[in-house]
């Protein structure tokens, strides 16, 4: 459906052709293909901004409540193929396109992805705001506008190496700079008392500029904002010192700003790093929040107003100094009393936390934050006293205790509400990280389960799946996911389960070329292609997948001619730079991916492909394809995930532990059509407290006593028989995830998901009964949570 009315063909070909010439200055026959994506992405950012305007407008005449979602990152990946979906007009461009001799999969190949994101937290937001949009609730986005992103991934000798991305040595075709919008941000220096009042004297300031970029929804009918910050000097070059020849001082200025927007989570090893990821913190927070007043004072002139108006939202702790630097604009900029600050502070703000690992829960050391944040350190000592004035609370539940200032408590304090991402993470934060908080604030914290776009994750990223199900079900499903019900009507029609199972191998096919043509690997499509992508962490244990893939391996050498089902076994993510233990892991898995795709007895059973960069059109490419979805963490280590939830919705099947968001999506699609395995969460509690857990768990398998035994003999790494000692010794004597104790169910599972693959007709009805349960798992539905729940705020539509 064309849903820009009556524009054609001609009129887009007009549109492009206008950009092309007038805003590049190219001529077609000399235009290459960056000239034409720029040129096709100009032409459609055109057709967004009358919706983005209109959005505008009509907020500030309904006087809409606004939401504003504060988060470190936002993994939007590519944009133009996005946008076209949305806005209906890919195969109308595709044949524009195609009549200038440019094939439009290239065009779309030659963007990059903005560098704006890590993994689940961002594309967990940057699904939020498609679907705020969809949903016609006014809404900004905030975040920064990093340089050079996380890294980017390569591999040397197997080994994660991290280089800067560069998706800003081009221009942004999506974004408008916003100079005018443009607000100081203090750092350091002193307070002082005067006249009763506290003062602050910074000892220095950057400015934080806005980059905007508008977020279409569904049909094009609402467009948000997603405001970036990037860093800019206050004072600028200085002229005096470059003539006298110091050159670099007379940057310095300028350097230092830019240094705060270049890197996402620069390595906190240092004091100096650990200062730089607070300030970087506190410059998101506190230009989103001068924003927000300005835009809020803007139409009102009674503070009474704003938790009417605006509702925060804090994405994981990241942004947690909302509430101190709200409360300080409130007092030491408009006036207001502390109690009636801190109440429309709290009013106004909620928490959305992440983790239920203690250790990921921010941290600063009181020296740290007196030193960076003078100001707020008083302010958060002041909160704590309320708090602990309030509760009676003991010490080690105040926001400041041991020298240290601890965010989370300081986020779930300050926030009307406290949300999980899972019903299983919503139990077990009032159970375990946020035990004795709930208690003292019993109904603080609410589920809001994690969804995914439609839009983005099957009729973008999977359209031949995504054209089965409309001639089935008809249209509508894309704004209205529940509708994937209706496919269990047709589970019996054999057409139907065929057109699902030819989807998806031509899908496997389509990477099965990107594979040879890219990594110089043959894989087979009529393989399973088994798949675990996501952030490399010990919780999530690809190493447990490893260990199984050397033993399917070793089994296979043993007995070639048996009857295997043939594997391909697809790994993706990154490590932090600082994590020892996880690039250990990476290197190991490209180490036996070595030996084992070079082995001519196994071959054609079973290959191991890891390529370098996982990112968000990486998944696009990977998650359609897959046959089996690995979800196998640590029972109550994961929040929730959203990779399952893409699994799911392109017709794979899970093989998973009872975590996350498992325990829903295995309710969703019927356990019989989910490989379970592994303990429970009270299982894994009581066997991590067992003496020697990973000792016995390994003297009860001997295909896990092989696998260990042929990596310390250095059967992967022939020339250094020592390089895993690390990776096997921990696995022996530490196992704090529990790899070996859940290793011998996890193979048991895996064996069950060989026999089912095996009859062709009978894995396509497990996959329609996947696809059919995946309905739930909408960030429409999400967001309609959200909003019902926490937000207060409704659909302007």
């Amino acid at each position: 459906m064309n849903v820009m009315g009556d524009l054609s063909a001609e009129a887009m070909r007009t549109r492009i052709a206008q950009h092309l010439t007038y805003t590049l200055g190219k001529d077609r026959s000399h235009a290459s293909l960056t000239d034409w994506r720029m040129a096709t992405s100009y032409a459609i950012r055109d057709l967004v901004i009358e919706p983005w305007f209109a959005a505008t407008r009509h907020t500030y005449e309904a006087q809409g409540k606004r939401v504003y979602y504060l988060s470190m990152e936002f993994l939007i990946g590519r944009v133009i193929e996005d946008a076209m979906v949305n806005l209906g007009l890919r195969e109308t461009i595709r044949d524009v396109l195609a009549e200038e001799g440019i094939d439009l999969d290239a065009l779309i190949e030659d963007e990059p992805d903005a560098a704006l994101g890590n993994g689940g937290l961002g594309r967990l937001a940057a699904c939020f705001l498609e679907s705020l949009s969809t949903l016609a609730c006014p809404a900004y986005g905030y975040g920064i506008r990093y340089e050079h992103g996380l890294f980017r991934q390569k591999f040397e000798a197997g080994r994660q190496v991290e280089l800067p991305e560069d998706w800003l040595n081009q221009p942004h075709a999506w974004e408008f700079e916003r100079p005018e919008a443009r607000y100081e941000i203090p750092f350091a220096g002193h307070v002082e008392t005067v006249d009763g009042r506290s003062v602050w004297h910074p000892a220095e300031t950057v400015y934080a500029r806005a980059y905007d970029m508008p977020i279409v929804g569904w049909q094009g009918k609402w467009a948000n904002t997603l405001r970036l910050w990037g860093a800019h000097p206050t004072e600028l070059f200085d002229l005096d010192r470059f003539n006298a020849g110091d050159y670099a001082a007379a940057a310095a200025p300028e350097a230092l700003a830019r240094t705060l927007s270049r890197v996402l989570y620069p390595d906190d090893t240092s004091d100096s790093g650990k200062a730089l990821r607070l300030k970087q913190e506190f410059f998101l927070t506190s230009a989103a929040l001068q924003d927000i007043l300005r835009r809020f004072l803007s139409e009102y002139d009674d503070f009474a107003l704003l938790p009417k108006k605006v509702a925060i939202q804090m994405n994981d702790t990241h942004p947690a100094l909302a509430g101190p630097e709200l409360i300080r604009l409130l007092t030491d900029v408009h006036g207001l009393d502390w109690d009636r600050a801190r109440d429309l502070a709290q009013r106004c703000l909620n928490y959305t936390n992440h983790t239920l690992l203690p250790e990921a829960l921010e941290t600063w050391s009181t020296w740290l934050m007196g030193n960076v944040l003078p100001r707020h350190m008083q302010i958060i000592e002041r909160i704590d006293a309320d708090h602990r004035k309030a509760t009676g609370c003991a010490d080690d539940l105040g926001i400041v205790h041991h020298d240290q200032v601890h965010m989370g408590t300081l986020a779930f304090v300050m926030a009307s509400h406290v949300n999980g991402v899972s019903a299983l993470h919503s139990d077990l934060m009032k159970r375990t990280v946020f035990a004795g908080l709930d208690g003292h604030y019993p109904d603080r914290i609410l589920n809001q389960t994690n969804g995914v776009t439609p839009r983005r994750w099957l009729r973008m990223a999977n359209p031949g799946l995504a054209r089965v199900l409309t001639d089935t079900i008809g249209a509508g499903w894309e704004n209205d996911l529940s509708r994937l019900e209706e496919l269990r009507a047709h589970e019996d029609d054999r057409a139907l389960r065929d057109a699902i199972g030819a989807a998806k191998r031509a899908n496997k096919v389509a990477l099965s070329n990107w594979a040879a043509d890219q990594l110089g690997v043959a894989i087979d499509p009529d393989a399973m292609f088994d798949v675990q992508v996501k952030r490399m962490h010990e919780y999530k244990r690809q190493l447990m997948n490893l260990y199984e893939t050397v033993a399917r391996w070793q089994a296979i050498r043993a007995n070639p001619d048996a009857d295997w089902t043939p594997r391909v076994k697809i790994f993706g993510g990154k490590a932090a730079p600082g994590y020892a233990f996880a690039k250990d892991v990476i290197r190991l898995i490209n180490d036996v991916a070595r030996v084992i795709n070079a082995d001519p007895v196994t071959g054609h059973l079973l290959k191991v492909l890891y390529p370098a960069n996982y990112n968000v059109s990486m998944a696009e490419r990977l998650i359609p394809a897959a046959d089996l979805s690995e979800q196998i963490s640590t029972a109550g280590k994961e929040a929730s995930g959203t990779g399952n939830m893409k699994f799911t919705l392109n017709g794979a099947l899970t093989i998973g532990t009872l975590d996350g968001a498992n325990v829903e999506i295995r309710e969703q699609v019927g356990a019989d059509n989910f490989f379970l395995f592994g303990m429970s969460v009270d299982e894994a509690q009581t066997r991590a407290a067992m003496p020697d857990h990973a000792r016995k768990a390994i003297h009860a398998s001997q295909p896990l006593q092989d696998v260990l035994q042929a990596i310390v003999e250095g059967t992967f790494s022939p020339k250094d028989t020592d390089r895993y000692n690390n990776v096997v010794d921990t696995t022996w004597n530490h196992d704090t995830f529990l790899v070996a104790s859940d290793f011998d169910s996890y193979r048991a599972a895996q064996a069950e998901a060989d026999k089912a693959f095996r009859e062709a007709d009978h894995w396509n009805r497990l996959a329609l009964r996947n696809i059919a349960g995946a309905g739930h798992f909408s960030s429409d539905r999400t967001i309609r949570g959200y909003m019902k729940d926490l937000w207060h705020t409704q659909s302007l539509a």
